[in-house]
């Protein structure tokens, strides 16, 4: 057993840091140790409980219906409201999209609507469950386009099954105006979902500590669903989210079961089947540790880094080169770069001095930016995230923006994503400097480059499919068995 520890901790060693506040992606930090333990003391308690039947573990059905009562609360609920615990926000998404699509079993060719800034996670379920996904460009402010949005709704309404707003976008951290959205879509009888995955944890409790944030949650008439994250700013381990209904018609098309075979019945609530009850027990003992003035408190804390940061951008003279692409309304924050540097080579400078922060790509004539996931646990580290972030753009501009040889890019533009044969999937792996030497690309071996910034602006100037082909691709070579 010590010597398996051991090599745990050598395997994780190479990892991003999941505490400690300078990982600005993927994971979500409180800062407290204390509710750390409590969570990880949960998961490991309830890791063998099995989520598939409620009646063999109701200690699961208990604490998940504690959970969503309080968050039928706090994000305005109807009484009759009810709501499921899932693995994440894409499955809350995805169950979103499919009990839309099923609840009007008489639409042939169902479609949604949504803004361009939706999170992936609807293409997903678009892809997934045959649903057209109808993306419309948002306006200038990167919210979504309410008369854009009703007229892509109104080329077929009798189609549309879903209209999708965000609570914040992603990409942006700005929330859409939910109120006239879901009014469009109440008026056409159409469900209208919230993605509240980032900010439904974090915005209820900055609106009550007198920030400014536009109405999202069910006290706008018209939202049917809303989608909010546990592991997240619930600051819970990760594999916990919700999905709340306004009412219990609403989410009866979720459900699945089958009787058609003879083993059990299998009866569903989520996609999945057997689920460990670990990620919901580690998500309750959190809320239950943090409670109401836990979370005001965090929140408070995420927002005075937030405004500290954005403060910076503005003020610092080493910052000059960057700006903020729009102010946010939550806990997101998005910076693009000026002509005389680059948003990849940030991100790699900043990777040099200890702090992870995202490269996001260049979309619909917007630049690369350099995205930020602020939690609580990075307030006490601002000042020293603006001097290495001040450092990492002085460095970008010495090296300047990073370019793409012409001929790679003249290579990837005469190539077609949809008719790629594996010896071109190679070539493309071996022109993004992905694939080393040793063995050759056609054996998979792999070469990770420590700075990415190189590899990002090849992606960059590929179109979305092409670098959709190129990852699959790239992540089929990353999944090689270990064989002894």
């Amino acid at each position: 057993m010590t010597d398996l520890t051991a090599r745990l901790r050598e395997l994780q060693a190479g990892d991003l840091p999941v505490h400690g506040g300078r990982t600005l992606a993927y994971v979500y930090d409180s800062g407290l140790a204390e509710v750390d333990a409590v969570g990880r003391a949960a998961v490991a308690q309830f890791a063998g409980s099995n989520g598939l039947d409620p009646t063999a573990f109701p200690s699961l059905l208990t604490m998940e219906n504690d959970l969503v009562g309080f968050a039928c609360d706090l994000l305005d609920a109807p009484p009759g409201a009810v709501g499921t615990a899932t693995s994440g926000g894409t499955e809350s998404v995805l169950l979103a999209v499919q009990s839309a699509r099923d609840a009007r079993p008489e639409v042939t060719r169902p479609r949604m609507v949504a803004p361009d800034t939706a999170h992936a996670a609807f293409h997903k379920a678009a892809h997934y469950f045959g649903v057209e996904l109808v993306l419309v460009p948002v306006g200038a402010d990167f919210r979504a386009d309410v008369a854009a949005m009703t007229a892509a709704v109104d080329e077929a309404p009798e189609r549309t099954v879903l209209v999708v707003t965000s609570a914040p976008s992603y990409a942006h951290g700005v929330v859409d105006p939910v109120t006239e959205l879901a009014a469009m879509a109440a008026a056409r009888g159409i469900r209208c979902h919230v993605d509240a995955c980032i900010g439904g944890w974090v915005l209820p409790y900055a609106a009550r500590l007198g920030r400014a944030v536009p109405p999202w949650t069910f006290a706008v008439e018209g939202v049917t669903s809303i989608s909010v994250d546990l592991h997240k700013y619930a600051y819970a381990p990760k594999g916990a989210s919700l999905l709340l209904h306004r009412t219990a018609a609403q989410r009866r098309p979720q459900f699945f079961a089958a009787a058609g075979w003879p083993g059990y019945t299998m009866l569903n609530s989520t996609m999945q089947s057997t689920k460990s009850g670990g990620p919901l027990a580690g998500a309750w003992a959190v809320v239950q540790t943090l409670g109401d003035a836990g979370y005001e408190r965090l929140t408070r804390d995420v927002f005075e880094a937030v405004d500290r940061i954005v403060a910076g951008l503005a003020s610092e003279a080493g910052l000059a080169p960057l700006r903020l692409v729009v102010s946010p309304d939550s806990t997101l924050v998005a910076m693009a770069t000026d002509a005389t540097c680059d948003a990849f080579t940030v991100c790699d400078e900043m990777a040099a001095r200890g702090w992870y922060v995202q490269p996001q790509m260049s979309y619909a004539g917007q630049p690369p930016t350099v995205h930020l996931s602020v939690s609580a646990a990075t307030l006490p580290l601002v000042d020293e995230f603006l001097a290495a972030l001040a450092d990492a753009v002085a460095a970008a501009v010495a090296a300047g923006p990073v370019t793409v040889d012409p001929d790679v890019a003249a290579y990837i533009a005469a190539l077609d994503p949809a008719t790629l044969s594996d010896a071109d999937f190679d070539g493309l792996l071996a022109a993004s400097g992905l694939v080393g030497e040793a063995g050759g690309a056609g054996s998979g071996g792999l070469a990770l480059p420590e700075r990415m910034a190189e590899v990002n602006a090849m992606l960059d100037v590929a179109s979305p499919a092409m670098r959709e082909a190129l990852l699959v691709a790239f992540l089929g070579r990353l999944s090689t068995p270990t064989r002894r």
